[in-house]
């Protein structure tokens, strides 16, 4: 397919996928369960970064953890008590376990007791990569941060693709006509977010020409996004809906 043609079909998919409909299936419907900036960030935080497997198991698990806080996640991570910490042992889903869910809500009360959004973790460095490493830093600041729980937020610093990451800032910074992603964020430009890569999305990115980086990591993440940016320079991530709707769906 030549140039005109691959943007004609970025864009054909981006409206056929871009719609109420892709939220029910997706771990987007965890923050979509909730009205309060607070509670939407939070629970999409978790949704983002425990979004590996099947998604039914992904959503399934969420909810679960969602019950485990009362439905309440900015309430809980800042008014629990330790008896109300007991609930979320023996959470589990594939490596990410309660030591790791105890420090994630052990930051976020540290974090939301001096910010009112978790925007303000995202606002330093001029680009997305050092934005990315930034939060990384700042979240594993505290003392006691395991180790063992380094793993599961990435950063560009190891070379990672940052899929979950940028999935979550696609969610919170993006403005959406449709409904879809939140556009909570107004500080960070939706023109410097990075395309999240998964297998669906990275088969056809190469299928199309736009990834042509054999390994998938930031480098890779950045080159697709760049050439996503020649079909729409303001919103790039857009096409996130088409490359995975294809890549599920089988088309490519």
């Amino acid at each position: 397919m030549n140039h005109a043609q691959v943007r004609v079909l970025l864009e054909e998919q981006y409206r056929r996928y871009d719609q109420p409909t892709f939220i029910v299936p997706d771990p987007i419907s965890i923050p979509h369960q909730f009205s309060a900036r607070a509670d939407i960030e939070i629970s999409g935080l978790f949704a983002a970064l425990l979004a590996w497997g099947r998604r039914p198991t992904i959503i399934s698990k969420c909810r679960e953890l969602m019950r485990r806080m009362d439905d309440a996640p900015h309430q809980y991570v800042l008014q629990h008590s330790d008896e109300d910490l007991k609930k979320l042992l023996g959470f589990c889903h594939r490596t990410f376990c309660d030591t790791d869910l105890l420090y994630f809500v052990h930051w976020l009360r540290w974090y939301y007791q001096q910010h009112s959004s978790l925007e303000d973790a995202f606002l330093a460095g001029n680009t997305q990569k050092e934005r990315i490493e930034n939060f990384h830093t700042l979240f594993f600041s505290l003392e006691d941060a395991p180790q063992r729980t380094r793993k599961h937020v990435a950063t560009p610093a190891r070379g990672s693709a940052c899929k979950r990451v940028n999935m979550y800032l696609r969610w919170m910074v993006r403005p959406d006509e449709y409904g879809v992603d939140f556009g909570l964020w107004a500080r960070l430009p939706a023109a410097d977010l990075i395309c999240p890569i998964d297998v669906h999305v990275e088969r056809v990115a190469r299928s199309l020409g736009l990834l042509q980086r054999q390994q998938v990591d930031w480098l890779a993440a950045e080159e697709l996004t760049a050439n996503l940016r020649q079909f729409d320079a303001q919103d790039p991530v857009k096409y996130d809906f088409a490359l995975f709707g294809l890549g599920v769906a089988g088309e490519r």
